[in-house]
């Protein structure tokens, strides 16, 4: 069955519909609630959460919407709803000083043996405040004004944390390339 006919089906409450969506979605929703949370079974219980909050309002959804990405925006939504309630203060702990730098520049990957594991591992690796930016901007697509919403941050607060973020990261890419340069050597 096409999603659009499956999301008809779920409408109708079709328990087998609501199945297939679940398979076919359940790992990219997971994923992005991992990437937020940094804790399976936090992200497993967001999950659950989040399709079952879909599936109850699913006669909300036009036919040929990307239901995979409504699930994905409501496990992020969640997500960022258990940081919250897990740890008030992350948000707190940000710096409200500004910082002048170009937060649109790519140049974040200088170097060919860095690799989109190597990214999302160092991410992972970030601090809270700054992954849950970095994660939302790089791999979710949200743009700086829609994190500050989500985040209930100043857009200034967002930048300034992305940019922080970046520097760190840049930081681990060059401390992993230098630790590849010694290997090689030691390794002649």
């Amino acid at each position: 069955m096409k999603e659009e006919e499956l999301i008809k089906e779920c409408k109708k409450n079709n328990y087998t519909a609501q199945m297939q969506l679940y398979n076919m979605h359940k790992r990219q929703v997971f994923n992005a609630s991992w990437r937020i949370l940094k804790n399976k079974q936090d992200a497993e219980d967001v999950l659950q959460d989040s399709f079952i909050k879909g599936f109850r309002k699913v006669e909300q959804l036009k036919d040929d919407t990307n239901i995979g990405a409504w699930f994905k925006r409501i496990a992020i939504n969640r997500s960022l709803d258990v940081l919250r309630k897990r740890n008030k203060q992350w948000m707190d702990d940000v710096d409200e000083i500004e910082i002048e730098a170009d937060v649109n520049s790519d140049d974040l990957i200088e170097e060919e043996s860095i690799t989109i594991d190597l990214i999302k591992e160092c991410i992972h690796n970030l601090s809270e405040k700054y992954r849950v930016i970095l994660t939302l901007y790089l791999i979710e697509n949200y743009n700086h004004r829609e994190i500050s919403e989500e985040l209930q941050l100043k857009e200034s607060t967002v930048r300034n944390q992305y940019i922080r973020g970046k520097k760190k990261l840049k930081e681990m890419f060059h401390k992993h390339r230098s630790h590849e340069f010694k290997a090689m050597h030691t390794a002649k």
